[in-house]
């Protein structure tokens, strides 16, 4: 069946081609765990093949506007997505928009249900985490046209605004700054890449840095480990047991350093003396432990209050100074790795990388 425009597809043409009820399609499209697979499948390839977009989200969005904003983030028990909220929620409030909020477990299939039902909720606007969404997210977002910030990324063309910092050059900018204090065989610990473009580009710039600045560097001293005290212990114990050559262990997350820095405590494991830890974010707790944590300090509540501000912006018919807004970060130096080394005995680093911007 040839593709057909999009505006004149109905849900009843959807239907007819995957052989089940007008009922089933909509239940597939809004509830989709509530449709056995094979079903959701054939139902989904009908979609594809027609082009259909539900008319709750292609039609006229633009005339029917609420205050309201939507806002999907990958989860609430990351306590650095709190401070983003804050500052979303600080600037509507003043304006008197409605926040929206919806969590999707690093789920694009879970986005894409958020986006559908905050367009149908006719929002005003969206604020997304990262720059990896689904085909279907995509078409809904280009339909609706209204104004888009994807958050905690800065790199490639984005689909409306983006408002936050290159985590490749963040990574990066750590392992240089460990290679600076004279660490050569650096391990890295991050969330599960798949779907997780932030985790991806953190994982690029640790392997670009170990290359450039001629580290030591085996594929084994990568783990990738859900972001919580347990995985953080677990996943570094298995990697000073399995590659006890390493220095040093650079987490992408401070809540998977800081249960590395416990259970290193718990085993009498020496840090830095034995072993350096960083972490990323610069969570409150990081600056508690002792030794303090090494770690990466990101914009987070200013993510939030510009993404909110572009927004505000764009609706109003304002101009808005840029489409990306680069707001950099900045490597915290604690006690849980060795100091950097004075500047003349530091390796010499490419130009490109910032350790603080």
């Amino acid at each position: 069946m040839a593709k057909r425009d999009e505006t004149q597809v109905r849900m009843e043409d959807v239907a007819k081609l995957a052989g089940v009820s007008v009922i089933t399609v909509s239940r597939a499209l809004r509830q989709p765990g509530k449709v056995v697979e094979q079903t959701r499948t054939k139902i989904m390839q009908a979609v594809e093949q027609t082009g259909y977009i539900p008319n709750l989200v292609a039609g006229g969005l633009a005339s029917q506007r609420t205050n309201v904003v939507g806002a999907v983030i990958p989860t609430i028990t990351n306590s650095i997505f709190a401070d983003t909220i804050r500052g979303m929620s600080d600037v509507f409030a003043a304006a008197g928009m409605q926040l929206l909020l919806g969590t999707s477990g690093y789920s694009l299939l879970r986005e894409e249900e958020l986006v559908a039902a905050m367009l149908g909720q006719r929002a005003s606007a969206l604020i997304l985490t990262g720059a990896t969404h689904s085909k279907r997210t995509r078409a809904y977002l280009e339909r609706a046209r209204i104004p888009v910030v994807e958050t905690w990324v800065v790199d490639q063309r984005p689909i409306d605004l983006r408002v936050g910092f290159s985590n490749f050059d963040v990574s990066y900018a750590m392992v240089r700054h460990l290679a600076s204090s004279g660490y050569r065989r650096i391990g890295f610990v991050s969330a599960p890449v798949k779907a997780n473009d932030r985790a991806e580009a953190r994982l690029r710039g640790y392997r670009e840095a170990a290359r450039d600045l001629g580290l030591t560097y085996k594929r084994s001293y990568e783990r990738q480990a859900a972001f919580s005290f347990r995985h953080g212990a677990e996943v570094f114990v298995d990697l000073v047991e399995s590659e006890p050559a390493l220095e040093a262990v650079y987490f992408a997350n401070d809540i998977l350093a800081i249960g590395a820095l416990l259970e290193a405590q718990r085993r009498g494991i020496a840090i830095p003396d034995h072993i350096g830890i960083a972490g990323f974010d610069d969570v409150d707790l990081a600056s508690e432990v002792n030794p303090g944590l090494t770690t990466v300090r990101l914009p987070r509540y200013e993510i939030g209050r510009v993404a909110a501000e572009l927004i505000t912006k764009t609706l109003m018919g304002d101009p808005v100074p840029s489409k990306i807004v680069d707001l950099g970060f900045q490597i915290i130096q604690r006690g849980t790795t060795r100091p950097p080394r004075p500047e003349p005995d530091a390796p010499k680093l490419p130009k490109r990388a910032r350790a603080s911007r």
